[in-house]
Formats: structure tokens, sequence, C-alpha cells
């Protein structure tokens, strides 16, 4: 009865499952993002096109794009064979930024 798991808890956790968990994450969060960047494009350009709505919308994109410039070389590394490499802190740092932008960008627009 227990021996499935005994056999699996003995062997560990599959370490195939986390980087297709964590790839799955990436995408949800790139299509959050631009969900995010659409609405905050379509929120800028409503009222008519004015400069502070241009460059609010090219902001938005420009951070979009370096999130999923960001997202895809992440999901391209989980995706190699073997296992993936470590995430490096300089990226990091740059998905977060990108996020935290757009979302106040986004913020910025609605109020």
């Amino acid at each position: 009865m227990g021996g499935v798991s005994a056999a699996v808890a003995e062997a560990g956790r599959d370490p195939g499952l986390q980087p297709e968990r964590t790839r799955l994450a990436w995408r949800r969060t790139t299509l959050s993002g631009t969900v995010s960047a659409v609405l905050a494009v379509k929120t800028a350009l409503h009222g008519g096109v004015s400069p502070v709505g241009v460059v609010a919308c090219a902001l938005c994109i420009v951070l979009w794009l370096g999130f999923l410039l960001l997202a895809h070389r992440r999901i391209r590394a989980l995706a190699s064979a073997g296992a993936p490499a470590a995430l490096t802190p300089r990226h990091a740092t740059a998905t977060a930024l990108c996020t935290v932008a757009l979302a106040v960008c986004g913020a910025a627009l609605v109020f």
C-alpha cells in the first residue's frame, strides 16, 4: 500500500516538474503583462490622442517588450535539456522593475 509513495519519497521530487511549473508561471505572467499593457494603451488613447497619452503608451509598450524579452529568455532556458541555470540577479531585477513599472504605468493611466 505504501510502496509507491515510499519509493517517490526516497527518490525525491521529480526534477522535470519544477521547470515545467516555472515555465507555465512565466507564460501566465507574460499573458497578464500583455493584458495590462493593452488595457493601459486603450485607456491612454480613449479620450483622444494627446502627447502625454502617446508617451504613456510608448512607455508601457517598451516596458512590456522588455519583460517579454526577459521572460522569453527564461522560458527558453527552462525548456533546454538538462538542469536550467539559475536566474541571474541582473535578470531578476530587470524583470521585477519592468513588472512594477508596468503596473505603476497602468495605475497612473487609470487615475
